[in-house]
């Protein structure tokens, strides 16, 4: 009976203990979200594109495409789109692995944002918390205020 206790204890250590470094994995990636990117979201893995029917890898900084029937991976947008303004077209986010492979859904369920110019953006926001990405207009707000922490002055 003991043995099955200690067993069953270790199991569900291990599971919470997974559980709860996929949680930190998760986090905040609020620096390295571009300027262009919508306000509200603290943790982005991708943005769908429905201007242009690309997504836009936060983590690896590159957008995906389609191209000849195929997902391209660039760190540019095909030239037809180079001069597309990603600061006024609209960003869904997607939290899920590869949603790429599944571009008709994201085509047919976001089409109705094309051309949508209303979405407020991080390099627009007074919210401080956007203020740690290094590119911020406010950034060096966050570096005062960062550097000052912790430091008093003597009287």
């Amino acid at each position: 009976m003991k043995k099955t206790i200690y067993i069953i204890t270790l199991l569900l250590g291990g599971v919470i203990s997974q559980t709860t470094n996929a949680q930190v994995r998760v986090g905040i990636n609020i620096n390295a979200q571009p300027l262009w990117g919508p306000v509200g979201h603290d943790y982005v893995e991708y943005y769908y594109l429905p201007d242009i029917d690309a997504f836009y890898n936060v983590p690896n900084r590159q957008y995906i495409y389609m191209q000849n029937g195929r997902s391209v991976f660039s760190r540019r947008l095909p030239s037809k789109y180079q001069n597309f303004d990603l600061y006024s077209g609209y960003k869904v986010v997607v939290n899920e692995p590869k949603p790429y492979r599944n571009y008709g859904l994201y085509r047919k369920k976001y089409n109705k944002y094309k051309n949508n110019h209303s979405q407020g953006i991080i390099r627009n926001s007074h919210d401080p918390k956007y203020y740690v990405n290094k590119n911020h207009p406010e950034h060096n707000k966050f570096k005062k205020n960062h550097n000052t922490k912790g430091k008093h002055k003597n009287k």
